[in-house]
């Protein structure tokens, strides 16, 4: 069993450059790689694997042309050009979409790291290759510092390390394996969850997890990202020339700096409240968690849910529930997706078909009973279970 580990890096200067040139590198070979891939679609040929395109790339960067990935790790670009082959089985086998090219101006930095080149310590992180001279005294410009003392496992194996940039800071993640110890066989009831927009989940037992984005400290974060997006939008019009384009000023680029770490701000305040509550589902130790095969992809086409499903993640809370639920030895069911776990009556077993989204509260019209609907919905999805 794997579990992943994310650490956020605290370059100096001298690291922070070698690294956007390590991320430079890799959309380098990436791109190649995938402009070797069109062409030989475009003239009809067979596709090319991996290990003939790495190959070939050895002989490129032997060039005198391209000299300068002499200085990068060859493991970062060979890395690179195994992405994109990967990438493009994927969209043949339709598992995923066509590969594209990266760009420079998406900020699409990352590179990979030899699993058996890399060091990690309770501080520290060394990478390879990052100094270019082999003195002692130069080779500290390897070691770079964590912001978390004792986060990532030591003296282990790692599996996919990767160095990611998101815009304001450069992160580690890495894969260890371990065996869960100490699994005991869940002893709860099975639990029914129903995932929504006016309350994030409601539980078969009767518990609520509110919807975090209607509270004030998110609705004060909204609106400000909102007046700084208009703001910077004044500013990019303040900008434009006679003739010309739009010129990014130092104020703006300001400007989108703190409309950057807003952003963030918002998404590690969701996904923290939804590790929170899927932490505490697994801690009631059920014997089951039933949950709906939800159709994401549909309610994302309705222009007036689109904006409050988005925000609340639905798959990712699957995700994580499914993860966790397989480190306490607990079982996850999946509904079927046409399993009517609304509209019908626990009561009495009555579909009512023509049960609308803004009826909150369900009516039967066979025994009367009242319920509130997502209720209704969660204990349905626990008798789902037997």
């Amino acid at each position: 069993m794997m579990k992943a580990f994310k650490v956020m890096l605290v370059p100096n200067n001298r690291q922070r450059t070698r690294l956007f040139q390590f991320a430079g590198a890799a959309r380098f070979a990436y791109n190649w790689a995938l402009q070797k891939e069109r062409e030989a679609y475009a003239a009809g040929e067979k596709f090319i694997g991996s290990n003939e395109l790495r190959k070939e790339f050895t002989v490129l960067r032997n060039s005198d042309q391209y000299s300068w990935l002499k200085t990068i790790s060859n493991n970062v670009t060979k890395q690179a050009v195994k992405d994109c082959v990967d990438a493009y089985t994927k969209f043949f086998k339709k598992k995923s979409r066509r590969p594209r090219y990266r760009s420079k101006k998406r900020g699409n930095y990352s590179f990979y790291q030899d699993t058996a080149k890399i060091q990690i310590t309770s501080t520290h992180v060394k990478l390879e290759a990052l100094a270019t001279s082999k003195r002692r005294n130069r080779q500290s410009l390897n070691w770079i510092r964590l912001s978390e003392r004792d986060r990532i496992p030591v003296g282990v194996k790692y599996f996919q390390p990767r160095i990611t940039f998101d815009g304001l800071n450069w992160w580690l993640s890495v894969a260890v394996e371990f065996k869960p110890e100490n699994i005991s066989t869940p002893s709860g009831d099975a639990l029914g969850i129903d995932l929504g927009i006016k309350n994030l989940a409601v539980c078969s037992d009767g518990t609520v997890y509110p919807n975090i984005n209607k509270t004030k400290k998110i609705k004060k974060l909204k609106q400000r990202k909102r007046r700084l997006q208009r703001s910077i939008s004044r500013k990019y019009e303040m900008s434009k020339k006679k003739g010309e384009g739009y010129s990014k000023t130092r104020n703006i680029i300001k400007g989108e700096r703190k409309l950057l770490r807003i952003h963030h701000r918002l998404a590690n305040i969701r996904q923290n409240y939804r590790h929170q509550i899927t932490r505490a589902i697994i801690g009631r130790n059920p014997s089951a968690i039933v949950l709906e095969d939800l159709n994401v992809r549909g309610m994302m086409s309705n222009r007036h849910l689109s904006k409050a499903v988005q925000e609340q993640g639905f798959y990712e809370i699957r995700r994580q529930i499914e993860y966790k639920a397989e480190w306490f030895g607990i079982t996850v069911i999946i509904a079927d997706r046409f399993y009517a776990s609304s509209k019908t009556c626990i009561s009495c077993g009555h579909v009512k078909k023509n049960l609308r989204l803004s009826e909150r509260i369900y009516h039967c019209e066979v025994c009367g009973n009242e319920i509130d609907r997502d209720l209704q919905a969660a204990i349905n999805l626990k008798r789902y279970a037997s």
